[in-house]
């Protein structure tokens, strides 16, 4: 894997972060301070941060957080729980082809780690709460 190529990944990685971030902090400006987004989006901004620090260990350029990227909460919580679970599926899959192509050993872990978070904490806590059907 070239130098470019693994800067790329890691630009994608942190685009996905950034966007996710985005995504549940207008669900949380419309919908106010509702489970599971209050608690997924301080892990999606350490996910950002970890990325960012392998991006600076390999003295790769981190680019400014993009504030012209304004994202629109869905229409419910429901319709956010179900474009979150979606986008956490996404995010897994997109690991999972990525990972193997990854020669660095820090930064496959730390991709590594950010995969299973979404799989294992992100993805069952928004099923969860779908799967509640109430909201507060």
């Amino acid at each position: 894997m070239t130098e470019i190529e693994l800067k790329q990944i890691l630009l994608e990685a942190l685009d996905d972060e950034r966007k996710a971030e985005a995504t549940y902090a207008a669900v949380i400006e419309k919908f106010g301070p509702v489970r599971p987004f209050i608690n997924i989006i301080s892990a999606e901004r350490r996910h950002a941060a970890a990325i960012e620090n392998q991006m600076e260990r390999l003295e790769f350029e981190v680019p400014e957080t993009p504030s012209s990227g304004k994202v629109d909460a869905p229409s419910s919580l429901t319709a956010a729980c179900e474009q979150a679970i979606n986008a956490e599926i996404e995010t897994v899959a997109h690991y999972d082809r990525l990972i193997p192509l990854i020669e660095d050993a820090g930064v496959r872990h730390v991709l590594t780690r950010l995969r299973d978070a979404s799989r294992d904490n992100h993805l069952p806590a928004f099923r969860r709460r779908l799967a509640r059907q109430g909201w507060p």
